[in-house]
């Protein structure tokens, strides 16, 4: 299998375990922060939400200068435009790794701030760190703020504590949920 398949295949099924917790992200506390020095929820979920266009970025270009960049942090305000900016990023994506060759993941590319320079690694290992892993990180992170939140976490490589709970409520005889 090629890189680049094996990597859309990735995107592909992130994609749908994102969808998931994203669609329980309540916007109507986008400013709360579980820490004074936490993203607030409104900014982390969008920040999940545009992570898979990174893919798109690393395989586009041969470098990413902040120095050169007017980045301007966007936080969704509904549920349906953060699904709606997840599909563009991760189509986005999955386009960029689809016009892919195996060689083009070897050639290198750096992340910098005009002089000074963060890093300069090969693509695949940019794709793997900071848009892939990166991305897990931070959605495993809203999964925290959503627990923090009260808000049921849903599975995304199986059933949750969550899930459990509900199903085992399903199941359990009357009486016993009675007492």
């Amino acid at each position: 299998m090629s890189q680049n398949h094996a990597l859309i295949a990735e995107m592909k099924m992130e994609a749908a375990n994102t969808r998931k917790i994203l669609e329980r992200v309540p916007v109507e506390k986008n400013d709360w922060k579980p820490h004074r020095k936490s993203m607030s929820l409104g900014r982390l979920a969008t920040h999940v939400a545009e992570i898979p266009g990174w893919v798109t970025a690393t395989m586009t270009t041969d470098e990413l200068d902040f120095a050169k960049t007017e980045y301007k942090p966007h936080i969704a305000q509904s549920t349906q435009e953060l699904l709606d900016i997840l599909d563009k990023n991760v189509n986005e994506g999955v386009n960029a790794l689809e016009n892919s060759k195996d060689e083009d993941f070897d050639k290198m590319w750096t992340l910098r701030n005009g002089d000074q320079v963060y890093f300069t690694l090969p693509k695949k290992a940019v794709l793997r760190s900071f848009a892939l892993s990166h991305h897990y990180h931070h959605r495993a992170q809203l999964g925290v703020y959503l627990r923090l939140l009260d808000i049921p976490i849903p599975g995304m490589y199986g059933p949750t504590a969550d899930e459990m709970e509900a199903t085992n409520a399903e199941t359990a005889p009357a009486e016993a949920i009675a007492n």
